[in-house]
């Protein structure tokens, strides 16, 4: 296997050993047998992706990248291995403040003071990709500027070139990356990353998603400061509010917890089945709640995208699962192209029969929408059937929603509440009855 970089692919290496992956590694074709010391066969699910987790976390923001991503491949990723993904800390050391000086003045072309008469040393918040500062404008508005970490690309492009060649050794060695197009998602996962790195393009999706709610004013995303940013340096307005999740505080002020819970579950709707364009990561650090029970999200470096056709597609999929009418579903996946010649229609057809029945006693109110996506989509991967990106990144965009608005209204349910929508061919005026 010809491996450019090999003194960064050796520390990749090194660091699954310490963690006890030698045996994933010697299946993957990447160590000898001698290589082998830690035997993991006798390690659970959850044991294999902790170890996993600490490897990734060690290997830095690429990796911490691509365990993200595929913790929301549930059709491709075992469960428990996916759920200690999740867990993977987008957070790292500070970069010296004099560092970040250097680097806005760069890419602003000017000192400092020139742009901001305050600028905080001490960071706001720490990633992988860069950190935010909490800043003030000469006009005297506040806002938060994200600066990128310094020599970050020239670490990822290595890592990306390393994964490039990892997924071209396994497509000629291995028939399941060639059955699941391993290397297609790859070129996805560093297009995507490269898409992070750009600022610009975050403050664009973050503009594209404010056009949607420009008549809304219980829905306020933040504006971007453009003569204030570039593709290092991000600037947008400050955004003083409440965390979706901290019950305590929104409870102390005498916020709707309810009204919350479904103007967030509705501005989302709107974002995927109107818009077909999302928010790709509303976990409650990205939902603010500010005066007046107002909604802000936070953070468009992660959008969803679905074309006419996928949006046409989910509200009737969402009424099948609501029906348990396996032949509408599988339909469904045919007209998506996803089923191909060689998929073997009946088991497949029984594998959703079954999930159905999983649910048949149960009542509406406690199912979870994206508990049933995640296993539909775990069935699919048992038949060899390949899920668009876009529903998959979907998926997890649903079954993260549902953990901030089960926390904030128990009683709204997702999958009853979303049923409107399958049987309406205009969900645009449903959602803006809601508003």
């Amino acid at each position: 296997m010809k491996i450019r970089h090999t003194k960064r692919f050796k520390e990749i290496i090194h660091a699954f050993l310490r963690n006890g992956l030698s045996r994933f590694l010697l299946r993957l074709g990447l160590i000898t047998r001698n290589e082998s010391k830690h035997d993991t066969s006798d390690m659970n699910m959850q044991e294999i992706g902790e170890k996993l987790r600490q490897a990734l976390q060690e290997l830095g923001p690429t990796f911490i990248k691509l365990g993200q991503i595929a913790s929301s491949r549930r059709d491709l990723v075992p469960p428990m291995i996916a759920f200690e993904l999740e867990k993977l800390l987008d957070h790292v050391t500070p970069v010296p403040f004099e560092q970040i000086q250097e680097i806005v003045q760069f890419e602003l072309d000017g000192p400092l003071e020139e742009f901001f008469s305050e600028f905080s040393e001490e960071p706001l918040a720490t990633a992988s990709i860069g950190q935010v500062h909490v800043s003030r404008l000469h006009s005297g508005e506040q806002v938060a500027v994200k600066v990128q970490r310094p020599d970050i690309r020239p670490t990822m492009e290595t890592d990306l070139a390393i994964l490039d060649d990892f997924a071209k050794f396994l497509v000629k060695r291995a028939d399941w990356a060639k059955t699941y197009r391993l290397r297609d998602m790859i070129v996805e996962f560093s297009k995507s990353l490269h898409n992070e790195l750009d600022y610009r393009l975050e403050g664009r999706n973050c503009e594209r998603i404010a056009k949607q709610f420009e008549k809304q004013p219980n829905v306020s995303i933040p504006k971007v400061h453009w003569n204030f940013s570039t593709d290092k340096v991000l600037t947008m307005d400050k955004i003083e509010g409440i965390k979706a999740n901290d019950l305590e505080k929104l409870d102390q002020y005498g916020y709707d917890r309810k009204l919350i819970a479904r103007r967030i579950f509705d501005s989302m709707l709107h974002q995927i089945l109107d818009e077909g364009f999302f928010h790709g990561d509303p976990h409650p650090g990205n939902i603010f709640i500010l005066p007046d029970n107002v909604v802000s999200y936070l953070d468009f470096g992660m959008v969803g995208r679905l074309d006419n056709k996928l949006k046409e597609q989910f509200a009737p999929l969402i009424l099948h699962m609501r029906n348990r009418n396996t032949e509408g579903m599988v339909s469904l996946f045919y007209e998506m192209g996803i089923i191909s010649d060689e998929t073997d229609l009946r088991a497949f057809t029984r594998d959703v029969d079954e999930l159905q029945n999983k649910y048949y006693d149960i009542s509406l109110d406690e199912i979870s929408l994206g508990t049933i996506f995640i296993e539909l989509f775990q069935v699919a991967y048992r038949h060899n059937i390949m899920i668009p990106t876009e529903i998959a990144v979907l998926g997890k965009s649903i079954l993260t929603l549902e953990g901030v608005i089960s926390k904030l209204d128990p009683s709204l349910n997702m999958m009853t509440a979303v049923e409107p929508f399958g049987r309406s061919s205009c969900g645009n005026a449903i959602i803006q009855r809601r508003f």
